[in-house]
């Protein structure tokens, strides 16, 4: 493998590592906000009430995703052992 080689995988994973994690984050980050939103409106202050319902939702968004993040891991290993293949 050149660097160029190594260069190109990396940044596939890279690229990967974003489409994968993304949803799961930005799901993490609306709750989140909706939560912080209601605490602030109606001046509750409970420690737990933030994290259960961002943890239901994480615990929620991974299920949904699982397919699409599997199949984006099993597509780039693909590529990785094309690319160490063709060596």
């Amino acid at each position: 493998m050149t660097p160029t080689d190594v260069v190109d995988v990396a940044r596939e994973a890279i690229w990967v590592l974003l489409q994968v994690s993304a949803p799961i984050m930005l799901v993490a980050l609306g709750v989140g906000l909706v939560v912080a939103l209601i605490q602030a409106l109606t001046q509750i202050q409970e420690m737990t009430l933030a994290f259960v319902p961002k943890i239901l939702a994480i615990f929620l968004s991974l299920i949904i995703f699982f397919p699409f993040m599997i199949s984006a891991m099993i597509d780039l290993m693909d590529l990785i052992t094309q690319r160490i293949s063709a060596l």
